[in-house]
């Protein structure tokens, strides 16, 4: 961790990041946007955009600061000519009421793709330079989930998709989280299909990454291997990088989440190019 932290921090010191305060979008009040632009920020350009996404209830991107790792991976982004932005939907733990919380039981991706999606929609409408035909998502754990979803389900928003240690098809998640948002899976089976990302892969067109650590014991590797087989089985396309031995913090090992976030990076610039084609 720490010679990531390290790399980052001296590959970007003195870099002209420009942070976006927190803001609630115009015709989508409910939902909460956090952003970062590019260094020497031109608005009369177009950027592609890079969207960091949770969405899930047991957390929230957006608020007063960055998270430590993912805070240098979003300014090498922002660096290297992208927009980044995340949105809060409804359901994550904002302090934004009961029903706001509520909205989501049951039925978690099924909320997570419409409102990300209305919410990225009136983003791109609204900023003439973020450009539509280069968006790529990207999310760690149920953020992997989330990513999942919106590339099978939005593939016509999202255009590039990096998951990290998703949970594919929710059945095969821990009943401590998943219950507690979701009931019981034989009580909500209709639920459990509807957000299990598993079941929308014939949706996927645009270029996927997926990334997991074959030691995960907290969300287990067997969900990636289950979608996999799922793709292989629909022909389609996807880029897959295990590695060995990592938990679902893919940190073990000299180098470990420097390689991961060069990897992260790099699929970024070849599928998504800050330089339009």
């Amino acid at each position: 961790m720490r010679r990531y932290l390290e790399h980052w921090q001296a590959a970007l010191a003195g870099t002209d990041w420009v942070p976006w305060a927190i803001m609630g979008l115009a015709v989508f009040l409910r939902f909460l946007l956090l952003g970062m632009k590019p260094p020497h920020f031109d608005a009369a350009k177009k950027y592609p955009v890079l969207v960091y996404v949770y969405g899930e209830p047991a957390g929230q991107t957006v608020l007063d600061a960055w998270e430590t790792g993912h805070i240098y991976f979003a300014r090498a982004a922002a660096a290297a000519g992208y927009v980044v932005v995340s949105f809060d939907n409804r359901g994550t733990p904002a302090p934004k009421g009961r029903a706001w919380r509520k909205a989501i039981y049951g039925s978690i991706h099924p909320v997570v793709v419409k409102e990300q999606s209305a919410a990225l929609r009136n983003f791109l409408a609204s900023h003439s330079f973020a450009d539509p035909a280069r968006v790529a998502v990207w999310g760690w754990s149920g953020g992997g989930s989330s990513t999942l979803n919106l590339m099978f389900r939005s593939p016509d928003l999202y255009k590039v998709g990096m998951s990290v240690a998703p949970v594919p098809d929710l059945r095969l998640y821990d009943t401590i989280y998943q219950e507690r948002y979701m009931g019981l899976p034989l009580e909500n089976v209709e639920g459990y299909r509807n957000s299990s990302a598993v079941n929308f892969a014939e949706g996927l067109r645009g270029h996927l990454l997926l990334v997991h650590g074959s030691g995960d014991d907290n969300v287990h590797s067997a969900g990636s291997e289950l979608l996999l087989n799922r793709l292989i089985e629909l022909d389609k396309p996807v880029d897959f990088m295990e590695y060995p031995g990592r938990t679902h913090s893919i940190s073990q090992g000299q180098g470990t989440l420097l390689h991961l976030y060069s990897l992260l990076l790099r699929y970024l610039e070849q599928n998504s190019p800050v330089t339009a084609p």
